[in-house]
């Protein structure tokens, strides 16, 4: 069996919705970071800005690893795609 093409939009969506979930893994990580500095902090409203950065971080993380994987997966596969072109693709052995 022999890779000859990947279709780059259906890849780039896998690695999007994967990164995006490991985007809110990472986000809840650093949420607890975030929070656990804001209480240990002496200063007024740490706690505060400790829980707006955790919100943030939930919020953001996902969609910035997800919207960079789906580009960076587009580019990939494309690239995947003109590189098989030239070589073959990739050969796998499958029992």
């Amino acid at each position: 069996m022999v890779i000859t093409r990947i279709v780059p939009l259906s890849c780039a969506k896998v690695a999007g919705t994967l990164y995006g979930i490991l985007g809110i893994a990472i986000g809840a990580v650093v949420s607890v970071i975030a929070l656990a500095g804001g209480f240990a902090s002496d200063s007024f409203g740490g706690a505060g800005m400790g829980a707006l950065i955790g919100v943030g971080a939930i919020v953001a993380f996902p969609l910035l690893y997800g919207c960079i994987a789906f580009v960076a997966a587009l580019i990939v596969a494309w690239l995947y795609n003109f590189a098989a072109g030239l070589v073959g693709g990739i050969e796998l052995e499958v029992k």
